[in-house]
C-alpha cells in the first residue's frame, strides 16, 4: 500500500482537516493517509467512517497521534503503523 503522509502537528485548525480531506479524495484501494497529529481528530474519523473508510487512530506518545485511513476495507493498518 502507498502512504500519503500528512504531518499536522504544527498546523492550526482547520488546516489539518482540510488537508486530510483533500488527500482522502485522491485515495484508491492501494493507498492510505498516514497522518501525525497532536490529538485524536474525531471529526475526521467520523467523516471517514461515514464514507466507509477503514480507520486506525492510536496515541503513541502524549500529544502524538498516528492516524491511518484507507478506502480499502481489507487493508492491514495495524501492520502499517510506525511507532
Amino acid at each position: 500500500m502507498i502512504p500519503h503522509h500528512l504531518d499536522a502537528r504544527a498546523m492550526a485548525h482547520p488546516e489539518p482537516l482540510e488537508k486530510a480531506v483533500a488527500i482522502l479524495r485522491r485515495l484508491d484501494e492501494a493507498s492510505y493517509l498516514y497522518m501525525l497529529g497532536r490529538k485524536n481528530p474525531i471529526p475526521l474519523l467520523k467523516l471517514a467512517e461515514e464514507h466507509h473508510f477503514r480507520v486506525l487512530s492510536r496515541e503513541v506518545h502524549p500529544d502524538e497521534w498516528h492516524i491511518l485511513i484507507t478506502p480499502n476495507q481489507h487493508a492491514d493498518l495495524e501492520g502499517a503503523i510506525r511507532v
